[in-house]
Order: C-alpha cells, then structure tokens, then sequence
C-alpha cells in the first residue's frame, strides 16, 4: 500500500470571483487544484470559485453541498507515490441540467445572478468540444442544433454554455459592469477564440448591439491544459479507502499538471505563476503540441485497441507494437507539423508522455477517451495532417488512425460485442454503416466526406483516401497486429 502525503485546503475565501461551467473531474483536479496552490502559498482567500453543472449529475452538486463543498484529490506518480490533497476553493456549486424529473435549470437564476455580480471577474470552463455548439471544420455555430435554437428562442432561460453566457453579459451590460474574462480549459487549438466565436455568434443572434459589445470589451485569452484524470470507478473508491479516505466525491488523477495561459485579464486574476502556471503572450504552440502528441496518442490508442477489447491507456502502452506506434506518430508524424518556441524538445516531450502513459496507477479507459470523436479528431489529427499533405508528406500513422475510428464507430468489437459509441454525430454513423458497412470502399468514402468533420484539403485528396482504405482493410480482413506490423 503506498504511503501517502495529505495536504490540507486552505483558508476559506472571502469573495467568490470565478465562476466554472463545467464542474467535473478535470476540473476539480486540474484549476482547482492549481488555485488551492496558489491560496496556500500566498494566504489570499479572495479567488473562491463557484462551480456549475450545466448537463448531468446533479448528485455530484448535492454531494458537494453536503461535504461543505470540500474533497479530495488523490495524486499518484505510480502505484506506490501518491500525494492527497483536500480542496476547498470550490465554495458554491449549482446545477443547471435536467433533473430526474426532466426540468431544466434549478440553479440557473443563482448562477445568472452569480456571473452578473461585479465581483465576477474570471469564468472558465471546461465543456468539452461539443459544448461550444461550433462545427469543428468550420467554425460557424451550430444555429439550428435543437439546443441553441432553444437559446435563441428564449434566451433567458439558457441551457447550453454559450447561452449562459450571452445572458450573463447582458445583464452586467446593462447594468454598466464591464465584462468579466472567458478563459477556456478545453482541449481546442485557439479555445479562447472558439469561446469568443460562440458567444458573439450566438449574442448576433439575439441583440447586434450585445454582440459589439462583448467583441469590442471582452476578453478571451486561450489555456493549455494538461493532466489526466480518468473517469472514477469502484476500483477507485475501493484504493482511496484503503487510504482512509471516504469521500463520494474524490478524484484520482496524475501527479503531472500543466496549465499554460495567455496574459489577458482586464479585471485581474490570481497571481498563481508561483504555483505552476505559465502565462505566456501566446499560448497556440503550446496548444497544437499537446493536442498533436497527447492527445492524439490517446485517440491512436482509443480506436486502435478498444475494439480489441484493450481497456486502459496502461495495458495499450505495455503493448511493443503500440508504443512503437506512439513513438512514430509523434516524432516522424506530429512533431514535423509543429513550430514550437526556442528550447522546447519534443523528443523530450514525447519520452514523457509514453512514461505518463505507462502510469499503472491509472486506469484511464479507452472507451471514455473516444467519446466525441467527430469534434475531437480535426484538432488532433487532421489539421496537421492537411499540413503535411500540403507538402507531399505521407501519414501512414493517421490513416491507419482513422481507419480504426471509421470501424469504432460501427459499435461492435472484434468478437462481436456491442458498445455504445457516445457521440454527437453517432445516429448518422449507424446510418453510415447500414448503407455502406459491406463495402470498404464506399464506407471510407462516405466517412470522408463528412464536411463537418474532415477538411475539405483531405476530403478530396485521393492518395489520402486509398491509404486510410488500404489501412481499413488491412485493419478489419487481418486484424490489428497485421495492420501495425506493416508500418514497421
């Protein structure tokens, strides 16, 4: 049993001035953390957070309530170092889902009220991809997505993040309160601008003098962020009580943290650069290498091995043949695509996170990293894939990549099982598969001119298109270990 080191919270804080969307795992143990840092350090108690759940579990907010809004975050290293902190800056949590008996919005009047109060000077959100409601290859806001248009057709009573904060806005417009700032923690290249994209686009829908407002004073610097924290299981809770920790609410995480922030606060921010975050003038290099050798080594891994019934990121990397996948993708695949600031070693980087990888303290499923792919695989994948393509370089990695997630999202593993494929755009795979799953030629044809999804540079790139069905059918007629020793 590993001997663990507690940390204590902090002080509790005087004034609540970020506002989250998006209480969730990552959350709790990434900006969370990193402001728990910050107000042990310097003793300042005037950053609280007030955190909102804007689509499920209402349980985690009630949870949270009842523990006084505190938990805990178990840091492990590996199996054997592990580091428990108690966290404490989250000091109010709404919800503002549907509930068990589908009514929308408990909480939302207190978290409009919360965002338009001057004391709001910082919202961050972690909603995923989806939900910024843009098309992925475009850009443009999904107006006619039945939950926007809900927002458009009454926006004060918003349910998606976008809409949440246009009525925000408005109010503290209104009442002459300047803006507070947006800052994304999603994994999106240019998140701060996607962020800004959203809310003015959807704000032109509602009030075009609102829009120009929030365009001309608000302020949307984009974050890098870093740090995996796989869904909690049983397993999980069955660890941390073995640590005496009986908490509903903890979270299990990796010890590494990285939070990089572009320097752009009009009304101020904690001073937490002492306590791990990077604030830089321009955090796009930072954004695209994480993105590119992170995470899409994790979407590799994803639609690679769950279909072979490989279940964590851990038992995939103690495969040779999928780290030697890994190491190509990054360093002869991605790495080339990037333009990254003086003194900065991929190579370094990329030995780090096979070795992140290979945490076994983690049990990070590859069935949860595969969620969303539609919104997730043009910032990971394709865009620098268009890249290289522009200057005649082959992606034999990416191909094969995307050969696996066109045979995820059938829903069955390679003995037949059924899984569910939980993405926006799934109803229109089963389509997909129903009209061309019997012919390779047109199935891949089909997923690639998917113009929300695929560029349209790749989409009509024939050489691009027969090298991800010569990898499908080597994939699906003679399996995985086939379709990667080919490579080599």
């Amino acid at each position: 049993m590993p001997h663990p080191v507690v940390l204590p919270a902090g002080p509790r804080a005087g004034t609540l001035r970020i506002v989250h969307l998006g209480l969730g795992a990552f959350h709790r143990a990434h900006q969370a953390v990193y402001l728990e840092r910050y107000r042990q350090r310097s003793g300042d108690a005037s950053w609280g957070i007030c955190s909102a759940n804007l689509r499920s579990s209402i349980a985690l907010v009630d949870g949270l309530r009842e523990a006084d809004h505190r938990y805990h975050v178990a840091q492990f290293t590996d199996s054997e170092t592990v580091t428990l902190r108690e966290v404490g800056v989250i000091e109010e949590a709404l919800f503002t889902g549907r509930d068990a008996e589908g009514r929308w919005g408990r909480d939302l009047e207190a978290l409009l009220a919360r965002l338009a109060d001057p004391e709001t000077r910082l919202v961050t959100l972690t909603v995923t991809e989806k939900g910024y409601f843009l098309n992925p290859a475009s850009g443009m806001l999904l107006a006619d997505d039945p939950m926007i248009a809900a927002d458009i057709a009454d926006p004060a009573r918003p349910r998606t993040a976008p809409g949440i904060l246009v009525a925000a806005l408005a109010r503290r417009r209104v009442r002459g309160i300047a803006p507070f700032t947006v800052l994304s923690c999603d994994n999106m290249p240019d998140n701060g601008r996607c962020a800004r994209h959203a809310v003015v686009q959807l704000a032109e829908r509602q009030d075009a003098t609102l829009a120009a407002w929030i365009e001309r004073e608000g302020a949307f610097p984009s974050s890098m962020v870093d740090g995996i924290v796989p869904a909690m299981t049983e397993a999980d809770f069955t660890r941390l009580s073995a640590l005496r920790i009986d908490d509903p609410n903890a979270v299990v995480a990796e010890a590494y943290l990285q939070w990089v922030v572009e320097d752009d606060f009009p009304l101020g921010r904690p001073d937490w650069a002492a306590d791990g975050v990077e604030m830089v003038a321009d955090v796009a290099p930072f954004e695209a290498m994480k993105l590119r050798l992170l995470n899409g080594s994790h979407s590799l891994l994803a639609y690679l091995g769950a279909p072979e019934g490989i279940e964590t990121v851990y038992e995939a990397v103690s495969r040779d043949d999928l780290r030697r996948l890994l190491r190509r993708y990054m360093l002869e695949e991605a790495a080339p695509t990037l333009v990254m600031p003086e003194g900065t070693d991929l190579k370094t980087y990329a030995v780090s996170l096979l070795a992140r990888f290979a945490n076994d303290s983690l049990r990070h499923r590859l069935h949860q990293i595969a969620m969303d792919g539609s919104q997730k695989l043009p910032q990971r994948w394709l865009i620098g894939t268009s890249a290289r393509r522009e200057k005649g370089w082959e992606s034999p990695c990416i191909a094969l990549g995307l050969a696996g997630w066109i045979r995820y999202t059938a829903g069955r593993d390679a003995r037949g099982n059924a899984y569910v494929v939980d993405d926006p755009l799934a109803g229109r795979f089963v389509d997909l598969h129903a009209r061309h799953g019997q012919v390779p030629e047109a199935l891949v044809g089909a997923f690639l001119a998917m113009d929300d999804v695929v560029p349209s540079a790749l989409a009509t790139d024939a050489d691009f298109a027969e090298a991800v069905l010569a990898a499908y059918r080597r994939l699906t007629e003679q399996g995985l270990e086939a379709a990667l020793a080919y490579l080599t």
